[in-house]
């Protein structure tokens, strides 16, 4: 398969993403959205991934090229994978709510799965976090699961077709001191409960480690329906 990659940061890319689809014998291809690369067509891949990298104020001018392949992905077949901001995008796109939430949260925090989860993920683990923004369940989609401060860390849409991941399971050592050396901590971290120094969030390189496998499960699952 090859899979088109919307890229938003120079400071936050696919990270472990890469390394897993081409591990898995995928290509791909990364479009740098803020360096002006327009957005690809949607027939020219397989499958769509949006990726972090939120703004501040004025939408830029790709935005509006971005949600219109969003809003194509979503009335077609193919898989369309969003985290972080890529997520909200979805959300947005499906008329879940956006919003920002009560706490900042960063860092490492445990999530637990729903109920009516469709995941292949353990009933509790540890994930990456960097976000204040959140959003809800989209019509017809099942949740993922949540933390203590956000309640919804990700859904699936369309029998899992479709993904939306508020943390970072993707997060690699390199990726989050990239994040911690050039971009502004999210609003409120200063005084949130849920967000973690820097010291924190790098001490444990076992804790990337054990992202890996969970990546694995979700990338899976993901496109597999496009074989379905």
């Amino acid at each position: 398969m090859h899979l088109h990659l919307l890229q938003h940061s120079p400071h936050q890319g696919p990270a472990r993403l890469a390394d897993w689809l081409t591990s898995m014998g995928h290509s791909h291809t990364v479009f740098h959205l803020d360096q002006g690369e327009l957005p690809p067509r949607l027939a020219d891949g397989d499958a769509l991934i949006v990726l972090d990298g939120g703004h501040a104020g004025d939408a830029p001018a790709w935005e509006r090229r971005e949600r219109k392949l969003i809003d194509q992905a979503l009335d077609g077949r193919k898989p369309l994978l969003g985290i972080g901001y890529g997520a909200r995008l979805i959300a947005e796109a499906l008329e879940a709510p956006v919003s920002r939430g009560t706490y900042a949260e960063t860092g490492w925090h445990d999530v637990t799965l729903a109920p009516d989860s469709p995941f292949d993920l353990p009933e509790t683990f540890e994930a990456f976090m960097w976000h204040r923004e959140i959003f809800g369940l989209p019509e017809d989609a099942l949740p993922l699961g949540g933390s203590e401060a956000s309640p919804l860390q990700g859904f699936a849409w369309d029998g899992g077709r479709v993904v939306g991941l508020l943390c970072h399971l993707e997060a690699t050592p390199g990726s989050v001191s990239a994040m911690l050396d050039h971009l502004s901590l999210p609003p409120g971290s200063a005084t949130s409960p849920h967000a973690q120094t820097r010291q924190e969030m790098v001490a444990n390189p076992r804790r990337f480690d054990r992202l890996a496998p969970l990546l694995d499960r979700v990338l899976t699952q993901w496109l597999r329906t496009a074989t379905t």
